[in-house]
């Protein structure tokens, strides 16, 4: 830059500087510990540009992990084998949090290190540190998992014992079932979405999370809506199903809370169901009739493995399940495939010549 034009420069951002000083709103980096950091990240950006699910979690793994290891050290101070250490002593026992075991899952670890970085690289981009501490720190590796799922005579089961539950309820797990659809698409329907002449359901958006009371409505994962064909006679049951739900709004009149929208599933108002209680519902309904535990999520893929097991195409099976690429659906039925694979080539073990009679 010319010297006109490097003094305009340092005069504006003086300028800059003297307007943030004057309004309080200066910290010196030098005084600046991590924890007066994240205030300031969570107000000036996560708050503004993350979903509000993405908020919760990010909030959530900074308050239960990040905080208590790196919170009380000064920002510049932080080293790459501060986090280092944090991230080696996420994989010890007692380092969960929420009651539900003693050990994170590789893939908790895994977010947890993709929240620092995301926290780090705010702190760089507004100068706040001259060197990002974690840019050269590579992803912890997790252990794959496998789908869980229900095989036919399992999901048949289920199917009975649901017979014993309130018609809602086992309508909500049938279409996890057989519709393949995730809790938060359930939790979102509407009866204008119910398309009795078709006999299918249009996935249109879905509830990934409540807060406060308030209910966060986003467009179906991967954003684009799908159309799912389902057997005549679970229709026949939503049918049954839609008399019952008019029947009750007519009772309950001004108590009713849902006013011009429709939640095909309600918590008895017309508001929709907590975003988590149908996975604790399921919990429950399992333990009640002894069956073996998988997770909600893993209807979904019961469902994809069911339509394998029956010849269904993956390319059938990504459509439905409305996954965008169809490697993602290639990857998490891998194994399905291979095992249907196998047992039809066993088929043609009655052609092996040592079989064959002279």
């Amino acid at each position: 830059k010319t010297t006109k034009k490097l003094r305009e420069y340092l005069e504006s951002e003086w300028l800059k500087f003297k307007l943030e000083v004057e309004a309080g709103e200066y910290i010196t980096p030098e005084k600046m510990t991590f924890a007066a950091f994240i205030e300031e990240w969570r107000t000036k950006y996560a708050e503004k540009q993350l979903a509000p699910k993405t908020l919760k979690e990010y909030l959530g793994h900074i308050r239960n992990h990040i905080l208590p290891a790196l919170g009380h050290k000064r920002l510049d101070e932080i080293k790459p084998m501060h986090i280092i250490t944090l991230l080696d002593r996420l994989s010890n026992p007692g380092s969960r949090k929420d009651d539900r075991g003693q050990m994170l899952s590789g893939r908790t670890i895994q977010y947890i290190y993709s929240v620092m970085r995301n926290i780090f690289a705010q702190a760089e981009s507004w100068k706040l540190i001259k060197s990002n501490p974690i840019k050269e720190i590579k992803k912890p590796k997790a252990e794959k998992k496998k789908a869980q799922f229900y095989e036919a005579d399992e999901a048949q089961e289920v199917i009975k014992a649901l017979n014993e539950e309130p018609l809602m309820w086992r309508l909500l797990i049938l279409g996890a079932i057989i519709g393949g659809f995730r809790r938060g698409e359930l939790i979102a329907l509407e009866w204008p979405q119910v398309l009795f002449a078709e006999n299918a359901i249009h996935i249109k958006k879905s509830i990934p999370l409540t807060a406060d009371g308030k209910v966060y409505e986003k467009e179906p994962k991967n954003g684009e809506d799908r159309i799912v064909q389902m057997p005549g006679w679970y229709m026949e049951e939503m049918r049954r199903y839609h008399l019952q739900w008019r029947e009750e709004k007519m009772k309950i009149r001004d108590r009713w809370e849902g006013g011009d929208r429709e939640y095909v599933f309600h918590a008895g108002y017309g508001k929709p169901l907590y975003f988590t209680y149908p996975s604790e519902w399921w919990s429950k309904f399992v333990k009640r009739h002894g069956l073996r535990y998988i997770r909600f999520h893993d209807l979904r893929h019961s469902s994809a493995t069911l339509l394998i097991h029956q010849g269904a195409s993956l390319k059938a099976i990504q459509e439905r399940l409305g996954h965008k690429q169809h490697q993602t659906t290639a990857d998490i039925y891998a194994h399905v495939t291979k095992q249907v694979s196998r047992d039809l080539a066993d088929k043609f073990d009655q052609f092996d010549p040592k079989k064959q009679s002279i």
